[in-house]
């Protein structure tokens, strides 16, 4: 099958594309239940220092490269579609865009605790785990379902 520019290799792309949001995914649902765990442990303990060397190691090794990844990709198959135009697609990078952010404040929230902040409760990060999950079933069904 040859679509767009990519020819053949569009459904490589693709796959890749899904492979490193998937990546993503899990990265930002382990983040906030990291932060919950890291929360209990004294500000300066051994515990904290290693649940600090936890949260860079998720950063930098799964959610800031799949999250570049995922971007990169994104954009070179909606050039190759032509997604640019359609609704669908205006929604879901609504949504992508969201995510990305809520991304930012993970990142954010990990410097925090590495500082010996403690801004949430336990019960308000297990509220934020849930928001990738709904942010993902929104994105899945605009690029599946192409509602408009």
């Amino acid at each position: 099958m040859m679509e767009g520019f990519l020819g053949n290799l569009w459904l490589w792309v693709k796959a890749a594309h899904i492979i490193f949001a998937i990546f993503l995914m899990a990265g930002l649902f382990m983040m906030p239940r990291f932060f919950i765990y890291h929360q209990e442990a004294p500000v300066g303990s051994p515990e904290d220092a290693r649940w600090i060397e936890r949260e860079r190691r998720l950063k930098n090794i799964i959610l800031n490269p799949s999250l570049i990844v995922v971007w990169v990709l994104g954009i070179v198959l909606a050039l190759n579609g032509g997604m640019f135009s359609q609704g669908w697609f205006h929604a879901k990078l609504l949504f992508v865009l969201l995510l990305s952010g809520y991304h930012g404040w993970t990142v954010g929230y990990a410097k925090k605790l590495a500082r010996g902040e403690r801004a949430f409760s336990d019960k308000k990060l297990r509220m934020w785990n849930e928001v990738p999950g709904v942010a993902a079933a929104v994105i899945v069904i605009l690029a599946v379902v192409r509602p408009f």
